[in-house]
This record gives C-alpha cells, structure tokens and sequence, in this order.
C-alpha cells in the first residue's frame, strides 16, 4: 500500500516543481522585462526632468537630481524671452507631415492593391524595386534635389518638403500595406464588384474598412518619419518653411549648448507624435500584429 501512494506521489510531486520552476522563469522573465523597458525610458524621463531645471543646474557634472525645477526652459521656448516664437516651425512641421501622409496613402492603397489582391506581372520585381529606392544614402540625393529645388524656386517652401517626404515614405508604406492587403478576403471585393462597384469604391468602402488597422499603422509611421526628418528640412529651407527638428539646433550656438532649453524644446516637439501614437496605438497594435495569427 505505501509503494502504490509513493508511486502515485511522485508524478504529482514532480508536476508541483515543474510548475513553481515555470513560475519563478516567468518572474524572472517579467522583471528582466520591466528592467529593461525602464532602461529604455531612462533618457526620456531624464530629458523631462533637464527641461524642468536652470541652464547652470543643467549643466553640473555630475548632474543634481535635486536641483530647483523651474519653467524658465519652457518659457525662453515659447519666446517668453524675447526669442524665436516656435509656432511656425511646429505649424510647418505640422502641414508636410499631414500633407505627405495623406498623399501615401493615397498613392500606397492602390498599389498595394495591385500589388496583393489583384497582382501585376513580376510583382516580386516591382517590391524589391520599391525596397531599393531605401538603400540610396539620403546624402547622395541631396545635391541634386538642391540644385532641382535652387532652379525651380523651391527653396524654403513646404511643399517641396511634402513631395520629398512623400517619396521618401511611399516604398515603406507600399510594402506594409501589401501585407497588410494581402490578408483581405477576396470574396468580399468579388461580391462587391458582381453588385456593381468599381475600383474606387472597392477600395473606398470595401478594403480601407476592412485593412483600417494596417492603414492606421502606415500613416503613423510616415507620420513620426515625416515629422523627425532633419537632413532635408536643414538644407532646404530657411526662414519660412523651416521644421521643429530644425528649430532645435538653434539652441546649439557660438555661445555654447543651452542643455535645459533644448531638453524643453525636444520634449515640446515629441508631443505631437506621442499624442498620435497614444491615440491610435490599438490601431497600431492591431496592424502591426495583422496577420501574425492565422
């Protein structure tokens, strides 16, 4: 009798540890896991705290942690010092990111169209053509588009910023649409097309609706793209159609680097895309993991 509950005894026992050896990996997986999502947000929060202090407590070494917290970085970047207003440089910002998103997902939708659902001839040839178009240095293109832009009077004009950032976001939104077309049931574009619908009410009301999450996720990405470009908007533009990023190296001079007031700067131009991204971030999650579970 006591052999027979030993014999059953120790499946049991083994089980048990199993499972508090599962859950002491989960701890220790989840813990190295908040270890390094903090470390990850460690220069952020430490760039919000610069912000709220004096350019001299900002510039000790090692820094104070302790320091008085004040405003003034805030103020001096809102002009409250007699300085730059910032409204124009975050309006035009503003105006090419919105403008060159819309006009890729314009463009993107029905070439990822045709692209997955209703393929062309050698469509793996067109998306490696697109994903080529990644591979030239931004560098190498940027004395032939200042010369283009300096002959056409483009010069510090948005809109050149929008045709640029349009053609430089439309390859990675092409291919990220594609998949994300690619997962569109065809029976449903059929039955659309037997009642009558032509192709842009296919895409209109038919594929937007149902790839939303993954078009949401593109125009988030050509967004925050759009919006932290610094190369183009630094060369091409000057006094009127200059960017955020390019406001920001206004606070790098002759004088020396105003760390509290960049901080304030770069924490004032985040803002917009973090609101964007809290926004849509099931959207985000959605497209992004659109897809990944058959």
């Amino acid at each position: 009798m006591s052999a027979s509950t030993a014999t059953t005894a120790s499946p049991s026992a083994s089980v048990t540890a199993l499972t508090r050896r599962a859950r002491r990996r989960s701890a220790a997986l989840g813990v190295a896991a908040w270890v390094v999502g903090i470390g990850f947000c460690l220069p952020a929060l430490w760039m919000v705290l610069t912000s709220f202090h004096a350019e001299a407590d900002a510039a000790t070494n090692p820094p104070s942690l302790a320091a008085a917290l004040t405003l003034d970085g805030y103020r001096t970047f809102f002009g409250g010092g007699g300085g730059p207003t910032p409204w124009p440089p975050l309006v035009n910002s503003l105006a090419a990111s919105f403008f060159s998103t819309v006009l890729v997902l314009l463009l993107a939708l029905p070439a990822a169209y045709a692209l997955s659902i209703r393929r062309v001839r050698k469509w793996t040839d067109v998306m490696f053509f697109f994903l080529s178009t990644k591979m030239l240095p931004v560098v190498a293109g940027l004395l032939p588009v200042y010369l283009f832009a300096k002959n056409t009077g483009l010069l510090d004009n948005i809109w050149l910023l929008v045709l640029l950032y349009t053609s430089m976001n439309l390859p990675i939104a092409v291919w990220m649409m594609q998949s994300f077309l690619a997962d569109v049931p065809v029976s449903i574009i059929e039955a659309a097309q037997v009642d009558g619908a032509r192709l842009p009410t296919v895409l209109r009301r038919v594929v937007a609706p149902v790839a939303g999450p993954g078009i949401a996720a593109t125009a988030l990405i050509c967004f925050i793209f759009s919006w932290n470009e610094l190369l183009f908007a630094r060369v091409l533009t000057g006094v009127v159609a200059g960017t955020a990023p390019v406001h920001l190296t206004t606070f790098v001079t002759s004088q020396g680097l105003f760390l509290a007031q960049l901080c304030a700067a770069s924490v004032v131009v985040s803002l917009p895309v973090l609101v964007a991204g809290y926004a849509a971030q099931d959207k985000l999650v959605q497209g992004l993991s659109l897809g990944a579970v058959k």
